[in-house]
């Protein structure tokens, strides 16, 4: 069954053209899928077939550009890395996962304003990105805005059902919330 499934992703990605991103027509299909899949299995080769298309731009230079930047992230090269998104996001406004990855670059250096800005733009362009979605919830949460969290982890979890440390911390935002209440 495995092996069959990633066959499948596979002729997924190979049938149709090596363009991506965020307005590839493979994307419905593959949210589908996602969606009905109760195998944890499935829906981890199902999300990674839609990383892997988020990732890449019809423009070589772009692709150059997040290549350096993801591995300079990598690295924890942090003023790297935002200086490649920053030249993606100029060269390609319109490419969701140059927003994603420039706002989790300003995650990880504490500039949680200008990441909520960014993952409010990669939402723009992709309502279904839950990898910005879940970003957005882990930022609410290390600002302690609880509330501003669970919507976006719920949001999230509309997006991709899968995502299991999401759910967990989500139950736990959820437990905090009851017991402010009482």
């Amino acid at each position: 069954m495995r092996t069959g499934l990633i066959g499948l992703a596979v002729a997924v990605l190979l049938i149709f053209p090596a363009s991506a991103d965020q307005n590839d027509e493979r994307l419905d299909e593959l949210f589908v899928q996602l969606h009905e899949t109760k195998s944890e299995y499935q829906a981890y080769v199902l999300e990674r077939t839609i990383w892997s298309i988020w990732l890449v731009s019809d423009m070589a230079g772009t692709n150059i550009l997040m290549e350096q930047g993801v591995n300079a992230m990598g690295v924890g090269d942090h003023a790297t890395a935002l200086e490649k998104f920053e030249a993606v996001v100029e060269l390609e406004p319109d490419f969701a996962e140059g927003w994603n990855k420039r706002a989790t670059v300003h995650y990880l250096m504490g500039n949680f304003a200008q990441s909520i800005e960014d993952v409010k733009k990669t939402l723009t362009l992709e309502p279904r990105h839950f990898g910005a979605l879940s970003g957005l919830g882990l930022i609410y949460d290390s600002m302690e805005n609880l509330e501003g969290a669970k919507a976006a982890f719920e949001k999230a979890l509309e997006a991709n059902p899968h995502m299991v440390p999401i759910k967990m911390r989500l139950e736990e935002i959820e437990k905090e919330l009851e017991n402010r209440a009482i």
